[in-house]
């Protein structure tokens, strides 16, 4: 059975927002095609996303000489939502990531996440070659929603939420889609309903080939 994770970071109630909007379209026309999926639902701007702060440090350097149970109740609690993260991370055969763009870029909590489940000997090891991604077979994609358009033109080099997650993703090995954008609104307000249902059509289609794609073993 695939297990897909779709994760979320807005803030804004799913009705709202236009990548959400999107999102779901994904989510339920993947269901249809690969009915037997099993899907884990993740809202970053919902569910407890640990910043990776000095308890959090102190806590890892802790543990390379002390017992788990010696460690501040604090970090007890840190430590392990974060192993949590990685583990559900890790056990994932597929990854949705639904996000607007922000100033050019992620949400602060993806950015969070990204530094809880990028961690070296678990989803990356350094080699003598540099290092290595070790998610090798599994998929992701990227649903972003933005204002303005940036896939070209004079903006395209702006855009680093995109350009970001995809390097994300190529240095953990998956394999990433074709990702989807909802983009224009902000500048073309009149037809910006019109602007998400073309995007919710496209997501819709790509859903289709992501539960098509077969994972590599």
């Amino acid at each position: 059975m695939t297990k897909l994770l779709y994760i979320t970071a807005n803030p804004k109630a799913e009705e709202q927002s236009y990548s959400l909007r999107a999102g779901r379209a994904f989510l339920n026309a993947y269901r249809i095609k690969q009915p037997d999926v099993k899907i884990t639902e993740l809202d970053l701007y919902q569910d407890d996303i640990p910043l990776l702060d000095r308890e959090v440090f102190d806590g890892w350097a802790h543990l390379q000489h002390h017992t788990y149970e010696s460690l501040s109740p604090a970090q007890q609690v840190k430590l392990a939502r974060l192993n949590t993260l990685l583990e559900q991370f890790i056990a994932a055969d597929k990854y949705v990531f639904v996000t607007p763009m922000w100033n050019f870029s992620i949400p602060p909590m993806l950015k969070a996440y990204i530094d809880a489940v990028c961690i070296a000997g678990q989803t990356f090891a350094y080699t003598e070659e540099g290092p290595v991604g070790l998610l090798k077979h599994k998929q992701a994609i990227h649903i972003q929603a933005r204002g303005g358009h940036y896939s070209d033109g004079p903006l395209a080099s702006m855009e680093w939420g995109d350009r970001y997650l995809q390097m994300i993703f190529r240095f953990l090995g998956i394999d990433a889609a074709p990702s989807i954008f909802v983009e224009g609104t902000g500048i073309q307000t009149n037809d910006a309903e019109q602007i998400v249902q073309a995007a919710i059509a496209r997501a819709q289609e790509a859903a289709m080939n992501f539960a098509s794609a077969s994972i590599a073993e």
